[in-house]
C-alpha cells in the first residue's frame, strides 16, 4: 500500500498537489507512481513563466523503465521548480511528498483543486489498476 498524506489532493494522472503559505500550488508525483516508474534518472522540467492549463502534459520523468509525463493539475503560471532535482532525481524516489516535489505553479482558479481526489479516492483508483 503507497504512503497518501491527507492534506493533499491527488489527480488521475498520479500527481500530487496542495496550496503553500503563499497560496501557490505546489505539485509531485505519487510514492505509487515513483514506484511503478522505478529510479528516475532524470527531469526534463517546464519553463519559468510558462502559462498551463490544468490537465496539460508540461514535463517528463525519465526512470530505467520508461519515461513519463506529468500533467498540470491546475492552470496557471509556473514559478518555480525543484532545481535539487537536476542533479538528484532520484530525491522523487526517495521523498516523493517532501524533497521531491516537482515545481509551483501560482493558480488562475485555486478552486480547480477540487476536481482532484482526496486520498482515499486516489487509493479506490490504485487499488483497482
Amino acid at each position: 500500500m503507497s504512503v497518501l498524506p491527507s492534506h493533499l489532493k491527488y489527480a488521475q494522472t498520479h500527481e500530487w498537489a496542495y496550496v503553500d503559505e503563499d497560496g501557490n500550488v505546489v505539485v509531485g508525483i505519487t510514492d505509487f507512481a515513483q514506484e511503478a516508474l522505478g529510479e528516475l534518472m532524470s527531469v526534463t522540467f517546464p519553463e519559468l513563466g510558462m502559462d498551463v492549463t490544468q490537465g496539460d502534459d508540461i514535463m517528463s520523468l525519465e526512470s530505467v523503465k520508461a519515461a513519463s509525463d506529468i500533467y498540470a493539475p491546475v492552470s496557471g503560471e509556473v514559478i518555480a521548480i525543484n532545481e535539487a532535482l537536476e542533479d538528484e532525481p532520484e530525491l522523487i524516489n526517495d521523498e516523493p511528498y517532501d524533497g521531491g516535489w516537482l515545481f509551483k505553479i501560482a493558480p488562475n482558479d485555486v478552486s480547480e483543486l477540487e476536481d482532484l481526489m482526496s486520498d482515499e479516492e486516489y487509493q479506490e483508483q490504485i487499488d483497482n489498476e
